[in-house]
This record gives structure tokens, sequence and C-alpha cells, in this order.
């Protein structure tokens, strides 16, 4: 027997110290008016020394779960994607698994940055797809703030990230009209490695000496992000066009017929310049970017729960999603809601 998903409840948070623009120009030597004109952004929130990831992921775990109409116990499976665990190890879905109360279920960590809800989010559909799971919940969820070097040195990076964490829950459903009922159409996933070290964190590696992290990688800054700002622009456009394209092609939708687009948050210019290779009109984007900063795993999903609220996302419109990262990788996704 063929079984289909559906999305079922959504779930964000974010911290509530908000730091705008302004806050950030004596401690990086930058203007407001620089970040928003080179990014969009003019605020993002920022946790306290004594919240971790998966503190942030709880909240939105929760409300995603009671959004549809479940119990925490309804749970068999999380699949987390972060690029900021609470550790090292063990991955970020045991710690909030034990919060959650919810012992002996299948947990996945996935490390694939940006694109880590849509990566997670197809995992998900192929479990429920494949009759083993009823009831999947994927979380997005980033602790940025504590691993930026918040000197003039990381200005250029340091700026464009948030705190905060979306969640979903994937759960099995039956489709009789595909045109009409709410289910996952498809999910595209790619990656392309070349480019690794164009957007990455040097250290701590075990490919970096005789020591995976030390005092003098440290004082070299090798702990803070990296990036090459104008590669990744230009592959992040072309890119998310292409897997658009491809999922709408594989489903024979057009462009046109999708109804709202929920992109990675990134960069308001990335998202402008896609709409515009794909001739999207920008009010079928919706952008959070602008209140949240890049937010990566979690963009997606806090975007989805904000579209909701804000009656932008409705019941029965077709979704398109996209995303590119770090790796390089990138994926899209095509849902009915």
């Amino acid at each position: 027997m063929a079984f289909n998903s559906r999305i079922t409840g959504v779930g964000s948070y974010v911290p509530p110290k908000i730091y705008k623009n302004s806050d950030l120009e004596e401690m990086m030597d930058t203007s407001n008016e620089w970040i928003i004109q080179r990014t969009g952004i003019e605020q993002r929130h920022w946790v306290d020394e004594n919240t971790c990831t998966s503190d942030l992921a709880l909240e939105a775990s929760n409300i995603a779960i009671a959004d549809a109409g479940l119990e925490p116990s309804d749970i068999d499976m999380i699949v987390f994607a972060t690029l900021s665990p609470d550790h090292d190890f063990p991955g970020t879905g045991c710690f909030l698994q034990t919060k959650l109360g919810i012992p002996n279920i299948t947990v996945f960590d996935i490390r694939q940055q940006c694109t880590g809800f849509l990566y997670g989010l197809s995992l998900a559909d192929k479990f429920v797809q494949s009759g083993g799971h009823k009831n999947v919940l994927v979380v997005g969820a980033e602790v940025h703030s504590k691993g930026l070097d918040k000197t003039p040195r990381g200005r250029s990076v340091s700026v464009l990230f948030g705190d905060g964490a979306g969640a979903v829950v994937v759960s099995r459903t039956e489709v009789k009209d595909k045109s009409k009922d709410s289910h996952i159409l498809t999910t595209n996933l790619h990656a392309d490695g070349t480019f690794a070290k164009e957007l990455w964190v040097p250290a701590p590696g075990t490919d970096i000496g005789a020591d995976r992290i030390s005092h003098a990688l440290l004082d070299e800054g090798l702990h803070f992000p990296e990036m090459n700002g104008k590669t990744v622009f230009v592959h992040a456009v072309k890119r998310m066009a292409e897997t658009l394209t491809q999922s709408c092609a594989e489903m024979g939708v057009k462009i046109e017929d999708v109804d709202l687009f929920l992109f990675h948050q990134a960069n308001l210019r990335i998202n402008s310049k896609v709409a515009e290779v794909l001739k999207i009109p920008e009010e079928k984007i919706f952008n959070t970017i602008q209140k949240y900063g890049n937010t990566t795993a979690a963009t997606i999903p806090l975007g989805m729960h904000d579209a909701i609220k804000e009656g932008k996302l409705k019941e029965g419109m077709l979704v398109a999603s996209a995303a590119f990262g770090s790796g390089f990788t990138w994926a899209s996704s095509l849902w009915r809601y």
C-alpha cells in the first residue's frame, strides 16, 4: 500500500532579545544603511548566555505538535537540522527528545546547514511513505550568536545571522485528489562539495593538524565562519532557480501555478534575483529576513509559521520552497498546505 505525507502542524520560536542594526554599529564598525542595502536585514534575535539550541527547538516543537492536534507521545521520529548543536556529540536531537519526554523513538541529526530543513522534510516524507512511521517531527534550530566574531573583523558575516527555531509535524495522510488534498508532492536534494570551503568554519576539525582545536587556531580566528559572498550569491541564484524549475516540471506544475514561495532567508537580494529569473511576482514571496536575519535551518519553517499567522498561507495553497547554503547544498520542495 502506498502512503502519502502532509504537514499537519507548524511552530516557531525566537528568543525575546532583539538586536537592531543600530546595536551592531559600534560593536562591528558597520552601519544600518550598509546592512540593509546589502542584505535587507533590519534586526535579529539573539539568545542569552543560558539558552541553547535544543531550548529553542523545544518551544517550536511543542507549538507544532499542538498545532497538529497531537501529543509528544504521538511522535515516532525526530529529524533535527542544525549547524550549531548543543554539543559536538551526541546529536542535539537526543537532547530535544529528552526534553519532549519521548524516549525510544528514531532520532536523526543532519548537517545540511541552510538546506537542512528541506533535507529533513524529504527524509520525513520518505519514511512516512514507506509505512514505517506516522508522525515525524522535523526541526530546524540555530544559536548563531554564540559562534560569531562580533568585532569589525567578522562584520561581513556576523551581521547576517540570527537565532531561532522552526518545526513541522509530517503525518501520514490519504490523498484522493492530488489537485486539492494537502500533501507533499516532491522534494529535490543536491550538493557539490567542490565549493565546500567557500562558506565554512575551519575549526575545530581533524583536517587542521595534530589537534582538532588549539590556542593557535583560536588566536587565528579559525573557529569563526568564513564566506566568499560573491561566489555564494551567484551559485545561490542559479541553483535555487534550477531546483525550483525541476520540482515543478517533475509534477507537471508551472511556476505561475504556485500560490506562495517560501525561500530560505539568507539575503533579500538573492530571493529578489531568483524571482526576477523565474518571473515570480514579488507579492507571491514571503520574506522574514528583515526581522530575523539568517537563522539557517530554521528560516523556512519560521517563515511558514509567520505566513500562517499573517493569513498569507491558507489551506489548499500550492507552496514551493527552495534553499541554498554551505556545502554547497541546495534543495526544493513542492507541497499543498
